[in-house]
């Protein structure tokens, strides 16, 4: 993403007419705010998917310090990013700070990326959600129902729900994510209270078992478990306090994400034993939880946790759906998108356009896979395998290099104000941040084919990530484009509100 020098002044800023244009303001408190990001990460869906499928594909013991690991590269993250969330308030969030630091050409850039990325996390959802689903329905109602049934109606349904005021949605994500994380916990103590024959054993944490040429591939399937604490600054503007209740939620959604999967690892190793973990999971994949809990806690239990394994995916639908509606209110805002995609509901505040388009996008995809399922594959779950596995990791590549990016721009941005003296500590962390970060998105290119279950060779290996790489490429032709032919659009790019909130001022004054 080009850097652009801040010396030059910006152009003159065109009107923005009617709070249309702003989002509501106070929706969202600390609760809210936390529930709302945290809704992204989807505990159950890591803890019986990601989890399993780490153990069994990388072989590697140590997952529970991989997440300690990656925590604390988050928390250093996060320090840099969350001072950048005092200073610049915007649903654009990476793509607004991007643009800051970077210039609006590079923002233009991160917007499109972020654009392509939290649509694919959203939309690569929809095929495990619907595989659940048709089980559920197989198990408990003996009916037999298409995958894509379940997905579209989950895509409608989290449709309208994203045209609702801001807290409406939190209170649903809310009570999903509490009563999901609950059962973890108790799994989590039913593990550590009833052991494998190794007991209590803290050997998943012992350094020696991140040996090995599948560690950084192996981070690459942990730090998509993390996807949602980042979400936190696109909220600023809805909530009342945004410079103390966006970095406040961001570390106690890092810090709370990395200790709860560190433990819940842990548990799976010691429900097993470590010796064990790795061919357990290769054997059952997705089902060892509910193995391990139906042993331990009954089939009851084990019923409503595969209950809160779809409830848990609905969720995350749902919080990826409000970043991606807000993603387009603020390009829409910009001149990054239609002018349609700035204006938020009269009714509810919510951005309804973004949420139309993130709508017909999940529609679309799902439709297009369930055409491609109609024919045979000599393995009917492939297509619903594959929208999960190849979206989820193109939207982790396109967060992972947002991430990095942003981690750049902070350092650009305070030394640009002279502030780099008083602010050393915070661009310290942003480096090395940012470096690891890199290093990470590095090897998730590297090893995509391992990562999305193609074999070597597999034009997959390229082509997927591609999709970021185009656009990148695209995002920054625009910004080009813009800065060329029209600059006042070009240099709104990462204002936001502000902008809005400036004009406001000056016709008042005047």
């Amino acid at each position: 993403m080009a850097t652009e020098s801040s010396s030059k002044s910006r152009p003159e800023i065109s009107t923005f007419k009617g709070q249309d244009r702003a989002l509501r303001a106070g929706r969202l408190g600390t609760g809210g705010l936390l529930l709302s990001v945290l809704a992204a990460t989807a505990p159950l869906m890591v803890v019986a998917g990601v989890m399993p499928t780490t153990f069994a594909v990388m072989g590697i013991v140590g997952q529970p310090l991989l997440f300690v690991i990656l925590g604390v590269v988050l928390v250093l993250f996060s320090v840099g990013y969350a001072e950048m969330s005092r200073h610049v308030h915007n649903a654009g969030a990476f793509y607004a700070y991007i643009s800051r630091g970077l210039g609006g050409t590079a923002g233009a850039s991160a917007a499109l990326v972020a654009l392509v990325a939290y649509n694919a996390l959203q939309v690569g959802i929809y095929g495990i959600f619907g595989f659940e689903v048709s089980g559920l329905f197989a198990t408990y109602a003996d009916l037999s129902v298409a995958w894509w049934i379940p997905a579209l109606v989950g895509a409608l349904v989290v449709g309208a729900l994203g045209w609702l005021k801001i807290d409406v949605n939190a209170r649903v994500l809310g009570v999903l994510l509490v009563v999901e994380v609950a059962l973890v916990v108790i799994f989590d103590v039913a593990a550590v209270s009833d052991p494998a024959a190794q007991g209590l054993s803290l050997h998943a944490f012992n350094p020696d078992t991140l040996s090995g040429a599948g560690v950084a591939t192996a981070l690459c399937f942990c730090i998509a478990a993390f996807t949602g604490f980042e979400q936190a600054p696109v909220y600023a503007e809805e909530t009342s306090r945004p410079h103390i209740l966006v970095p406040r939620v961001m570390f106690l959604a890092v810090s709370g994400v990395a200790v709860f999967f560190a433990l819940s690892s842990w548990a799976l190793t010691v429900a097993t034993g470590p010796s064990a973990i790795v061919a357990e999971s290769q054997k059952q994949s997705a089902g060892l939880l509910f193995g391990l809990t139906e042993s331990r806690l009954g089939g009851t239990f084990t019923d409503v946790l595969h209950v809160l394994f779809v409830t848990g995916m609905f969720a995350a639908m749902l919080s990826f759906h409000n970043v991606v509606a807000r993603y387009a209110f603020a390009m829409g805002r910009e001149g990054l998108l239609p002018a349609a995609f700035g204006r938020t509901n009269s009714a509810s505040g919510a951005p309804g356009t973004g949420s139309l388009l993130q709508t017909a996008v999940s529609v679309v995809v799902v439709v297009v896979f369930a055409i491609a399922d109609d024919k045979p594959t000599g393995d009917p779950t492939v297509p619903v395998l594959h929208l999960f596995t190849w979206f989820g990791n193109i939207g982790s590549l396109g967060v992972i290099l947002l991430m990095a990016a942003a981690s750049a721009s902070v350092i650009a941005f305070f030394v640009r104000r002279g502030a780099a003296g008083p602010q050393a500590w915070r661009l310290v962390t942003s480096a090395l941040a940012g470096i690891a970060l890199l290093v990470i998105a590095v090897y998730t290119v590297k090893d995509f084919d391992v990562l999305v279950g193609a074999g070597p060779g597999s034009s997959l290996s390229w082509v997927l990530p591609g999709i970021i790489g185009l656009a990148v490429v695209v995002g920054l032709a625009q910004g080009l484009l813009l800065r060329a032919r029209r600059p006042e659009a070009h240099a709104r790019i990462g204002l936001g509100n502000e902008a809005f909130q400036l004009e406001k001022a000056a016709g008042e004054a005047s």
